[in-house]
């Protein structure tokens, strides 16, 4: 019987091929996201649509102000998240890949979304609340109750926050430092019920130590599909 003649060799895929097959996994690795991602492009776009004076009053609709938290907090809460103040999209692209992609790849989905609600929600109810305050006894005018605020930067920030038990030691402990002054400074040099909002929101995060457990490393994924896995064991078994 002649021998078999050996196969053609094959090409390695291309260097433009190689970046989307790597853009592709990675978007894949972390489908919250880049959902929530698209969604804010959206209702970007449809910002930009607006004229100023209209788009002034529909993002105070669906802010987290007082006066909206009182009517309907729930619905606020929730869509107050999807929109963009300023209608800058692109940096907010460049921070979810830089924490939200990592920080969902090593949690898990349901986890990083809970670090994310769990600052988003608490945060904004802390800011709001000592607004509210600061309203009654005369420390901010009865206008702050209309004040604008929608976007993502809370859940940002406690998810910036939670990714510290991620970071490997001694560089934890400077990460840490970091995420401690980025927040902090802002509310000692001139402070805003945002400026608390936002170190609220990572020390919220840093309290999310108990969803963390379990997850030193990333959650491992396998693209074996699971039958290949199980015949591949059978065979280790056979022999």
């Amino acid at each position: 019987m002649p021998p078999s003649s050996p196969a053609p060799p094959t090409n390695p895929p291309s260097l433009p091929t190689r970046t989307l097959r790597a853009v592709r996994s990675w978007i894949r690795s972390a489908p919250g996201t880049y959902i929530w991602l698209t969604a804010l492009f959206v209702t970007t776009v449809v910002v930009h649509q607006m004229s100023p004076d209209f788009e002034e009053d529909f993002l105070r609709q669906h802010s987290t102000n007082i006066h909206e938290l009182v009517r309907d907090p729930a619905r606020v809460l929730i869509s107050s998240a999807f929109w963009i103040d300023g209608g800058r999209w692109l940096p907010y692209a460049f921070l979810f890949t830089v924490f939200h992609a990592p920080a969902e790849r090593w949690l898990g989905t349901l986890r990083w979304l809970a670090v994310a609600a769990l600052a988003h929600v608490l945060a904004t109810l802390v800011s709001e609340g000592v607004l509210a305050w600061a309203v009654r006894h005369g420390e901010a005018p009865t206008s702050a109750v209309h004040t604008l605020d929608v976007g993502v930067s809370y859940a940002l920030a406690g998810v910036v926050a939670v990714l510290t038990y991620h970071v490997p030691r001694p560089l934890r402990y400077g990460y840490l430092f970091a995420v401690l002054v980025v927040y902090g400074i802002p509310l000692i040099t001139g402070p805003t019920f945002t400026d608390l909002g936002h170190i609220t929101a990572a020390l919220i995060g840093l309290a999310c130590y108990p969803l963390t457990r379990g997850r030193t490393k990333p959650p491992p994924r396998s693209n074996v599909p699971p039958h290949r896995n199980s015949a591949s064991q059978g065979q280790a078994g056979a022999t």
